[in-house]
């Protein structure tokens, strides 16, 4: 089935319901697109999609989405060296911050650069917070809404692993002087770093390692903090202290699932916490990758009450690539986003983008669903959908990890 507006014409579209494709970018042939997708209002009035790249060669890419059915690359950026990527990206009015990972433990860059995008075809960098060190690869994730800190998954100088797959903690960095960022604090997961007392944990059998991944902190608790902390679970963070993070709880089925927690997004009107486990191996080697609601109610007893149903394994599994949870539409803080507390956006990378109804958290339904064809240039026979930012009209954005690029939809439900 091919899309029928002008400017998705030639996308190919595998499923497709509950919305509709009304625009398509392919980022002038880089179209492998990380986790980081923000929406900025531009003082001019413009509507700027920023986008974190996958990997090398591009950093990060700029789309005027004014005009949704008509997307327009205005900037696009390299990064310095072919052992870096810049997965993750965030904006705060016209700040935008941009985490540094290298492929290799001590090699720079590896950190947090701050830009200035007052004028989206130029953004001016304005400094940068070295994360770099002996056993760090610097920061995969950053979280940063409120234009005073940087929540962020890091390695640093001074973080010394027992085990390397343990190399990010949980860092706070104060950004309230731009030009002059520095550590907040700092947390890890107990008997991952050489001198801790507490024993290291058990590995799981598939092992992704006991370290910091999405940290999600939230206008409306701002002494709470949202933790993925990949196979150690999600957790709860009392941060009212930003020097000393405490843990309030923790919601980890891992064993006997297959672990990498990715995402703990609250939804505080319900006392829900949507707790995403991402697939990071191809033809459902790691399967099941699940999303589940969590009652929290009481966050110092976390209780799950159902999952997010799934495609059929048998259809997606073996279909080329990753199957399986990725990230979610996370609701942030801007008044260019959507706020949702029973619709959940969903990317499932080669299961494509699923819209979920959530309204009984002990039966969600799925309402909407989108699944391209494998874009041309893709390094798997599947589409690889990554990630999703949904805007305060209901106009849903959603990228290709390998090469697709960017994906315009309009809700139909």
């Amino acid at each position: 089935m091919l899309a029928t507006s002008d400017s998705a014409a030639e996308v190919k579209i595998d499923l497709i319901r509950g919305m509709r494709l009304i625009g398509h970018h392919a980022l002038d042939g880089h179209g492998g697109v990380g986790e980081g997708m923000a929406l900025q209002r531009a003082p001019d009035g413009r509507r700027i999609m920023w986008l974190a790249h996958e990997g090398p060669p591009k950093n990060f890419t700029a789309v005027d989405v004014t005009d949704p059915r008509h997307p327009r690359v205005i900037v696009q950026t390299d990064l310095p060296h072919s052992r870096v990527r810049s997965n993750s990206l965030e904006i705060s009015g016209n700040l935008m911050a941009v985490a540094y990972q290298t492929y290799d433990v001590g090699i720079s860059p590896a950190g947090v650069e701050l830009f200035d995008i007052s004028v989206p075809e130029a953004p001016r960098s304005i400094s940068f917070f070295d994360c770099s060190g002996p056993r760090s690869r610097g920061v995969h994730q950053v979280w940063f809404v409120d234009g005073e800190f940087v929540h962020c998954a890091s390695g640093a100088a001074d973080f010394l692993p027992r085990n390397q797959r343990d190399d990010q903690a949980y860092m706070i960095i104060d950004v309230r002087d731009p030009v002059r960022p520095v550590e907040a604090g700092r947390w890890w997961m107990p008997g991952t770093a050489e001198g801790d007392e507490a024993l290291p944990p058990e590995r799981l059998a598939i092992d992704s390692g006991f370290r910091c991944h999405n940290t999600n902190v939230y206008p409306a608790r701002p002494d709470r903090a949202y933790v993925g902390y990949i196979d150690g679970g999600g957790y709860v963070m009392d941060i009212s202290d930003k020097s000393r993070p405490k843990v309030v709880s923790a919601f980890n089925p891992n064993p006997p699932f297959p672990g990498f927690t990715h995402t703990v997004m609250p939804l505080f009107g319900r006392d829900l916490l949507v707790v995403t486990h991402e697939c990071v191996h191809d033809n459902g080697f790691d399967w099941p990758k699940l999303t589940w609601i969590v009652d929290a109610r009481r966050e110092d007893n976390l209780v799950p009450l159902s999952t997010l149903p799934m495609p059929s394994f048998e259809e997606y599994g073996r279909k080329g690539g990753r199957f399986g949870c990725h990230n979610v539409h996370e609701n942030p803080p801007s008044e260019v986003a959507l706020h949702s507390e029973t619709l959940i956006f969903s990317t499932l990378f080669n299961g494509g983008l699923r819209v979920h109804d959530i309204s009984d958290p002990l039966v969600p339904k799925e309402v909407a669903a989108f699944v391209p064809s494998a874009p041309p240039g893709a390094r798997v026979p599947a589409i690889q959908l990554n990630d999703v930012f949904v805007d305060e009209a209901g106009i849903v954005y959603c990228a290709d990890r390998h090469a697709g690029g960017l994906y315009v939809l309009e809700l139909e439900i």
